[in-house]
C-alpha cells in the first residue's frame, strides 16, 4: 500500500485558519487599497494573538492540491473540526468517505475507496513541529522566518501575505503562506509548499470558532473489513485533493 501523504501541513493550515478566522468578511470590510504594510513582526503577532484566543474551530473547506511533476490539480471539499490540544477531524465529501482524525496522540488517515487506514503515533511523526504551534505550545515567530508581501502582488487585494520558512528544515513544508485580511488580521487562505514544489491550498467557508465540538468526533473506529497499516516515522505530509493513495501534488499558484 502506498501510504497517504497526510497531516503535517494539512493540520497546520487548518488550525492557523481556525485561530484567525472568526467570520468571512466581504471585500467592503477589507482594508483600503494602498494602506501601508505593517511590520512583519507586528503582522505575525496579530495572527498569533487571534490563534491564542481560539479553542475550537469548525468550517467547511475547499482544497486545491496541484501535482508539480504531473501538472495536475486535484480538488476536494468537506468539513473540518479542530479542538486544542492537537485534535482534528477532517471529513471529505469529495472523495466521499475519506477521513483524517487525531485525538492528540494518534493519527488515523482513512482511505474509504481502498478500505485502508494508516495509523501513526503523533510523537513519532513529522507532525510535532507543527503541532507545537497548533496546540499552543509553539510560536510562529520562533518556528518560522517570515517575509511580508503586498496582497496586490499576490492576487489577494485588501490584504497581505506572510511567507514563512521553517527554522528547522522540513521536506514536507519548505514554505507556508498565510493570506491575511489587513482590516482584521484574519487568515483567509493558507498554502503549504513541500520540498518537491507541490502546493496545497485551503480556503475555509462559513468558519465558526469557540463552538462546542463533541469529544467523540476525535475518535476513529475502523469499519469492518478495513486493513490497518502503521505509517513509518516521518512519513506524514500533506493530504491529496483527489484521494488518499494517488500521486502527491502541488496546489494553486499564490
Amino acid at each position: 500500500m502506498r501510504l497517504p501523504r497526510f497531516l503535517a501541513p494539512f493540520a497546520l493550515m487548518a488550525l492557523v485558519s481556525a485561530a484567525s478566522v472568526t467570520s468571512a468578511p466581504n471585500a467592503s470590510a477589507q482594508a483600503a487599497q494602498g494602506a501601508p504594510l505593517p511590520s512583519v513582526n507586528n503582522a505575525v503577532q496579530a495572527v498569533q494573538d487571534f490563534y491564542n484566543k481560539s479553542q475550537t474551530f469548525k468550517s467547511q473547506f475547499a482544497q486545491q492540491y496541484t501535482v508539480k511533476a504531473y501538472n495536475q490539480v486535484k480538488g476536494s471539499t468537506g468539513t473540518v473540526e479542530i479542538a486544542k490540544p492537537g485534535k482534528m477531524n477532517w471529513i471529505y465529501d469529495n472523495p466521499q468517505g475519506n477521513r483524517v482524525v487525531s485525538d492528540g496522540n494518534t493519527l488515523w488517515a482513512y482511505d474509504a475507496t481502498n478500505k485502508q487506514v494508516a495509523v501513526q503515533n503523533v510523537k513519532q511523526s513529522a507532525l510535532p513541529s507543527a503541532l507545537s504551534f497548533l496546540t499552543g505550545q509553539g510560536n510562529l515567530q520562533k518556528d518560522f522566518d517570515f517575509q511580508i508581501m503586498d496582497g496586490a502582488t499576490m492576487n489577494f487585494p485588501g490584504g497581505y501575505v506572510l511567507v514563512g520558512s521553517p527554522k528547522i528544515p522540513n521536506p514536507t513544508m519548505v514554505k507556508m503562506l498565510l493570506y491575511v485580511d489587513s482590516a482584521t488580521s484574519q487568515v483567509r487562505r493558507g498554502m503549504v509548499i513541500d520540498g518537491q514544489g507541490n502546493r496545497n491550498r485551503f480556503d475555509f467557508l462559513n468558519p465558526q470558532v469557540n463552538v462546542p465540538v463533541p469529544p467523540s468526533d476525535f475518535t476513529f473506529t475502523a469499519p469492518p473489513g478495513t486493513t490497518t497499516v502503521n505509517a513509518p516515522t516521518q512519513a506524514a505530509a500533506a493530504p491529496q485533493g483527489g484521494g488518499g493513495t494517488s500521486q502527491p501534488g502541488q496546489g494553486a499558484q499564490p
